[in-house]
């Protein structure tokens, strides 16, 4: 074994240039600081466990905003400032309440939860019958005549087959996010989806949705219903069509309040006039404590610089950590970032974004020109040693997306995805949830490609 190990480690050494050796040397010195001395693992305890939730427009993110900036400025950078920005406050309120009924006075309960943005129902509930569909193709052939004064229930899994989970949650979100809009339109009552995870279970999961031009006297209510209740609902449906569902829920749509990005930045010493972002989301729905989602991606960015700190590593380009509000809602922080970037003739030449758990990292992927995503996928011997070995061509995250103008690369971290959506938008995304040793090992990935875009340049 000892010699297999050996034998490993010098093909990966023997795909190196010889001059890059010094490269290799600091990578490995990144990884070292990540895993011996990081310090994401005790951000994200405090973050998760004494701040908590931090919807945007909620005391937690407020809090959240401070101790970014405060742990920021422990840090030493050069500089850290806070970015205004205006953002949606939806409150849950009272948590929902829902019941099967199969015949008068018999009852059900089942697990349930309101998509964030959407309108309560009325004090006393709503109990009406339901009409069970796939897809819109499905409410559209129904029309007004089967579906007006019930509920329409989406009941669309996420498809198990799909290898690439965010493919398969990207096929199923729709349901969550246009429902309501769609079912209004043929006078549903309200809309139940079925959660958007793979895994078979009592938790409803959240997310945003939209009533799109809806006037306010049109719009539905919209909950979740766990994945456990969706198989009940739906099997009791087949046994009995006319069975009826109560739910009541006292969510509440407030006018936008201020909240603010929170930025941090090392300047360059050769161009501190080119940047390199680093970051993720600060806010998080309300049911868990957003540990994976995106708590992982915050600490990760942030000790991308920490790590430079404590290497005494200087970079030549600005390296600029972004810890952006309201992604979850309506990605706020990350368009008023680029409206100011923009405004402020800055010029960025990389954005790396995490937001998709805190799990062993994998490899990247890129938005970019086919020159540029050559010249990084040509420093994938750097990586070898560690395990990071898939860089693919596609999106990058949803805060670093509006950078995009056809010069800036755009990066996403990849984790292991097959457990994320156990986690995402749901009151099972807590501190428990996150393995030590896959945090760390995130934050020496993002940091080893930061260095890597650094000390080579994309030209």
């Amino acid at each position: 074994m000892k010699f297999i190990t050996t034998l490993i480690a010098c093909l990966y050494l023997t795909a190196l240039p010889a001059q890059d050796q010094p490269v290799a040397d600091q990578i490995r010195a990144i990884y070292d600081q990540a895993l011996q001395n990081g310090q994401a693992y005790q951000w994200l305890e405090h973050l998760s466990n004494q701040i908590g939730s931090r919807l945007s427009g909620s005391i937690g993110a407020e809090q959240a905003v401070r101790w970014g900036e405060e742990e920021l400025n422990a840090l030493g950078l050069d500089r850290v400032f806070l970015q205004p920005v205006m953002v949606p406050k939806w409150v849950r309120g009272n948590f929902e309440y829902a019941n099967i009924e199969s015949s008068p006075g018999n009852t059900i309960n089942v697990p349930v939860c309101a998509l964030g943005g959407s309108i309560a129902t009325p004090s006393a509930g709503i109990r009406a019958q339901v009409v069970e569909v796939s897809n819109f193709e499905e409410l559209a052939k129904l029309g007004s005549a089967q579906i007006a004064g019930k509920f329409v229930f989406f009941n669309r899994p996420m498809e198990a087959q799909l290898i690439n989970t965010f493919e398969a949650y990207s096929r199923a979100v729709n349901q969550r996010s246009r429902g309501a809009e769609e079912a209004a339109k043929y006078g549903a009552v309200g809309v139940i989806v079925r959660s958007i995870n793979l895994r078979l279970d009592d938790y409803p999961h959240t997310g945003s949705m939209s009533y799109g031009q809806l006037p306010i006297q049109d719009r539905i209510p919209a909950a979740a219903i766990s994945t456990n209740g969706a198989e009940l609902l739906s099997s009791m449906l087949k046994l009995n069509p006319n069975l009826r569902f109560f739910l009541k829920q006292n969510c509440k749509n407030y006018p936008d309040v201020l909240s603010y990005n929170v930025v941090g930045e090392v300047k360059g010493t050769t161009h501190p006039e080119n940047i390199i972002v680093v970051g993720g989301h600060l806010d998080s729905w309300d049911l868990g404590d957003g540990a994976h989602d995106d708590g992982a991606g915050i600490v990760q960015s942030m000790e991308v610089l920490r790590i430079f700190k404590s290497l005494n590593y200087k970079p030549k380009n600005t390296v600029r950590v972004v810890l952006f509000m309201n992604e979850e809602n309506g990605t706020r922080g990350g368009k008023k970032y680029a409206e100011l970037a923009k405004e402020n003739n800055e010029k960025h030449l990389f954005a790396l974004e995490s937001d998709a758990g805190g799990f062993t990292p994998r490899g990247f992927s890129f938005d970019s020109d086919e020159m540029s995503f050559q010249k990084i996928s040509s420093w994938k011997p750097y990586f070898a040693p560690y395990q990071i070995h898939e860089f693919s061509q596609g999106g990058s995250g949803a805060d670093i997306g509006p950078l995009k103008d056809g010069k800036v690369v755009l990066s996403g971290l990849r984790p292991d995805s097959q457990r994320y959506f156990d986690y995402h938008h749901a009151a099972t995304d807590t501190f428990e949830g996150i393995n030590k040793r896959e945090l760390e090992l995130g934050a020496a990935a993002m940091t080893t490609m930061v260095y890597l875009v650094d000390y080579f340049g994309l030209d």
